[in-house]
Formats: structure tokens, C-alpha cells, sequence
């Protein structure tokens, strides 16, 4: 068995996740500076615990000296969508980015899995420049909307207490769920349209509100 000092070994994974986030953070911002709609809602980002990463290398089989090729998601990323359509654009966003490269990609929209679980999953090789040179990691970028989230959310607490052997039960609620929640989203994509307009103009009203005495004197004393 390979000993690792694991401090040492992580220390790549979290810098990739602290950079991409501030990156994927910063494409939100570009476009609702430019006055666009944005594809993307919200990032979060996680390094597996010690803990996980052995637990899943005894679970998958994972020799000590493939961790690095075999475990895709030491290093995870999650975007949040208000829209199915928005997870496409963002994957489009990703392919076009020189910063990295994308190796693999997995449509459980498209092919949901038998759960009823739906995401965009990317495997990205991600260069790190670290004090002896550039180390490429790999790290996995899931893309859902919130819905896709909340559902997904739930059915990770569940298997916690389960350890995926759901009773029957609550197996089909949990599909129910599944499919309810994919309606809301295609509900919501009719009228897509409709829903961007009133954020736009919600936007540009609160823009144009005259701002408190209280707001006014706090912009004065940030500026001190």
C-alpha cells in the first residue's frame, strides 16, 4: 500500500477547486455586467474527504497507484441552472475555455439514471502550478438546475441512511419526486422567455430605486 502524506496530496485538488470557482464565479459576473442573462446560478466546489477517498477506492476497487487516473471527482465542482437549456449553454462555455480540457462527459439528463437522478457530468484535466512545475489533476463538474439539485440533495441524504438499499417505499416516492421535479423544470422552460423578462426588469426597477438615508450613509462609510 502506498502511504501517502495526504496533506501534501490534496493540496492540488483544493487549489483547483478555490481557482475554478473563482473562475466559473467570475463568467457569472461577466455576463450579468454586460446586462445578460446568465447561464449560471450558483458554484460550489469540495474536496473529498480522506475518509471518502478510501471509502470509495475499497468500493470501487481503486488500486493505490491509480488514485490519481481512477477517482475522476477527488476535486468536484457543482453549477446550478434555472434552466435545462442553461446546463448546455454552460457545457458549451466549458468545451470553448483554453484553461482546461474537457476528457469526459456524461448526459444523465438526456439518459437519466434509474433513480430518476439527473445532472451534466464533465471529467476536466486541469493544470496546477505548483512550486516543482505544472501538475494537470482531474476533477468532475456537475451541472443541474436547482431542482435537479434539490432532489439529488435529498436522495444523497437518504442513501447515507440506507446505503442505497432504499425500502421499496420510499424507492418509488423518490422516482415520483424524480419526474415531478423534471416537469417543474420543463414547466418552467415554456416559459423561459417570460421569466427572463421579469428578472430583467426587476433588475433595472432596482437599480433605478432611490436608495434609503440608512443605505446612503453606509455607502459613505464603506468610503471612508
Amino acid at each position: 500500500m502506498v502511504q501517502r502524506n495526504w496533506t501534501v496530496f490534496l493540496m492540488p485538488y483544493e487549489q483547483a477547486v478555490d481557482e475554478l470557482k473563482i473562475k466559473l464565479r467570475s463568467l457569472r459576473k461577466e455576463f450579468l455586467e454586460k446586462g445578460e442573462q446568465s447561464p449560471i446560478e450558483y458554484v460550489t466546489g469540495r474536496v473529498k474527504s480522506v475518509e471518502s477517498i478510501k471509502e470509495k477506492m475499497k468500493r470501487r476497487f481503486i488500486a493505490d497507484d491509480l488514485l490519481e487516473q481512477d477517482m475522476q471527482d477527488i476535486a468536484g465542482l457543482r453549477i446550478q441552472c434555472q434552466f435545462v437549456e442553461d446546463i448546455y449553454q454552460v457545457v458549451d462555455l466549458l468545451h470553448d475555455r483554453t484553461d482546461l480540457t474537457v476528457v469526459e462527459e456524461r448526459d444523465y439528463i438526456t439518459n437519466s439514471k434509474q433513480s430518476g437522478y439527473r445532472s451534466y457530468h464533465i471529467v476536466i484535466k486541469y493544470p496546477i502550478q505548483l512550486a516543482t512545475g505544472v501538475k494537470e489533476i482531474l476533477a468532475e463538474i456537475q451541472i443541474r438546475t436547482l431542482a435537479m439539485n434539490f432532489w439529488a440533495t435529498i436522495e444523497h441524504s437518504l442513501n447515507y441512511k440506507y446505503q442505497g438499499d432504499f425500502p421499496a417505499d420510499i424507492n418509488s416516492r423518490l422516482k415520483r419526486a424524480a419526474e415531478a421535479s423534471f416537469m417543474l423544470d420543463e414547466e418552467m422552460s415554456k416559459i423561459r422567455g417570460e421569466i427572463q423578462d421579469a428578472q430583467r426588469y426587476f433588475h433595472t426597477q432596482k437599480i433605478r430605486e432611490p436608495k434609503s438615508p440608512k443605505e446612503l450613509n453606509h455607502e459613505s462609510l464603506d468610503s471612508k
